[in-house]
């Protein structure tokens, strides 16, 4: 996954701000995916722990579950602590929600020919991410955007909007042209009143890794 830190310095170019006064919530989304609150420069919190399969819903990983379910599948599945591993990892998330691919390309056509089980997996992965936002926000004391990034937050405004729609109450309104328009490249997708605003701000790991390696050849800090 991309760096949230990067994606915040982009967005703090744009704005034309110093990158440690901003306040963002990022959005990774894609096949793994992954929220962080970003205040004064710093990652503050983040929905990845001990593994990426914490946090969000993903295209094949489960996100967050009780943990009393691993000895649930144990004793009432019988399955093995290598079956539950490949279960929450390989077979949940949107393919294991709508039993049909992890793809939300795919999900967003079979749920426009009225497959049940495509749009609840859509709605649980929307829910899941405007639920981080919402104790993002908290977390941060309020912020000046949302950032989508990742092949869905980049490509899928279908998706965007949806997450968006129920953020009014933060000050959040998207516009549904440029959202639409933005399709894979920077833009603001929010109108020009809102309070909290969002932003698709593309990765850009190879640029991450060249100065990484340029950090680590020349000895001095990494720059992110």
């Amino acid at each position: 996954m991309a760096s949230p830190i990067s994606t915040s310095q982009r967005y703090a170019e744009l704005v034309g701000q110093a990158p440690g006064h901003v306040r963002l919530v990022t959005l990774h989304l894609g096949n793994g995916c992954s929220a962080t609150a970003i205040g004064g420069g710093r990652s503050l919190d983040t929905s990845m722990g001990f593994t990426p399969m914490e946090g969000l819903m993903m295209g094949t990983r489960s996100g967050d579950l009780d943990p009393a379910i691993f000895r649930y599948l144990q004793e009432h599945e019988a399955c093995s602590a290598a079956d539950v591993d490949h279960l929450l990892n390989k077979a949940s998330g949107l393919l294991g929600v709508s039993g049909l691919s992890q793809d939300v390309r795919d999900l967003l056509a079979a749920e426009t020919e009225g497959l049940e089980a495509a749009h609840l997996a859509l709605e649980m992965f929307c829910y899941r991410v405007r639920k981080y936002i919402g104790a993002y926000l908290a977390v941060l004391g309020g912020a000046e955007a949302i950032v989508f990034t990742g092949g869905i937050g980049e490509h899928a405004a279908a998706l965007r909007e949806r997450i968006c729609l129920g953020l009014d109450w933060a000050g959040l309104a998207i516009e549904p042209a440029r959202n639409q328009a933005a399709i894979g490249k920077e833009a603001r997708i929010s109108t020009d009143s809102s309070r909290l605003h969002a932003y698709v701000i593309p990765t850009d790991e190879e640029l991450m890794i060249a100065r990484q390696t340029e950090a680590c050849l020349s000895g001095g800090p990494h720059r992110q």
